[in-house]
């Protein structure tokens, strides 16, 4: 078994609270990183796990897990920790997950899920639609799909995700989100395998030939697998397709590093909008 084999990966460091006398992990813990890295691969496969489940109509429940140690971990390692989908049955499902230091490894594992109705405590077959998820995330497909179009069109879906990031989470009030902007801008919206959005992002223009980008946000229990990035890039490549030579965008702080990766670069000083920090950062397109 190597790390190759999966294309789930969840990076880890072992802490002191979870080492034994010994200083070596202890073994209950493994099962603990295994769980872990699931709740990485619903990220990975795009479906924030309690909305998913109740468009799908079940849960998802352990019906078996078994380990076998191969060499221990200790305090301060680096670990990997893989999952990958190996069997879908009826109404069940068998995950194989290992764990890494480097290419060593340390721990394999094998959990077993059932498709359940949690109110009558039974099996039920597992959807269509799950099942083509597991299966074509584990053969390399894409797991969202990024539409653009104009407010009429993803107005509904973009609100959504910006009630729940800017309005819900951060505090913002709604009516400082929704502006005159809106029903003249392209809109990107990412769409998971269910149809449900799960990133947003705006395009308007500052100025001839200055385009600029807004309005990003993505729904929190999928954040770190790169949606926000193909919003983003999709916004980009529109800019560059209208004949727009530069773009800019007020970056939350916090996010600085995100638009860093993507080219972009701060200008002037950091300063606060809507009660959060924020910095303007341009790119050449």
């Amino acid at each position: 078994m190597h790390r190759k084999d999966f294309r789930c990966l969840l990076r880890l460091r072992v802490r002191w609270a979870e080492v034994d006398m010994q200083k070596i992990v202890f073994n209950g813990h493994y099962l603990t990183y295994i769980d872990t890295a699931m709740s990485e691969y619903w990220r990975a496969v795009a479906l924030p796990y309690e909305a998913a489940m109740q468009v799908l109509g079940g849960e998802m429940v352990v019906k078996k897990a078994t380990l076998e140690y191969h060499a221990p971990a200790r305090v301060d390692d680096a670990l990997q920790v893989g999952m990958r989908c190996a069997h879908l049955g009826n109404s069940s499902c068998r995950f194989i997950a290992a764990i890494f230091r480097d290419d060593k490894l340390l721990v394999s594992g094998e959990i077993v899920y059932v498709f359940s109705d949690l109110q009558t405590q039974t099996s039920r077959p597992i959807p269509a639609a799950l099942r083509d998820i597991f299966a074509d995330y584990e053969a390399g497909a894409e797991m969202v799909e990024v539409r653009t179009g104009d407010w009429n069109t993803l107005g509904r879906d973009a609100t959504q995700l910006r009630m729940a990031v800017f309005v819900r989470e951060q505090g913002i009030p709604a009516e400082e989100d929704a502006d005159a902007f809106d029903p003249t801008a392209l809109h990107a919206v990412a769409y998971n395998r269910l149809g449900m959005p799960v990133a947003t992002g705006r395009l308007t223009q500052e100025a001839p030939g200055v385009a600029r980008i807004g309005r990003m946000a993505v729904e929190h229990s999928v954040r770190g697998q790169q949606w926000g990035r193909r919003i983003l890039e999709a916004l980009l490549a529109a800019a560059r397709a209208r004949g727009d030579r530069l773009a800019q965008l007020h970056a939350q702080c916090s996010a600085e590093g995100f638009y860093r990766r993507a080219g972009f670069e701060p200008v002037g000083a950091p300063y606060e909008e809507a009660g959060i920090a924020h910095v303007t950062m341009q790119r050449a397109l």
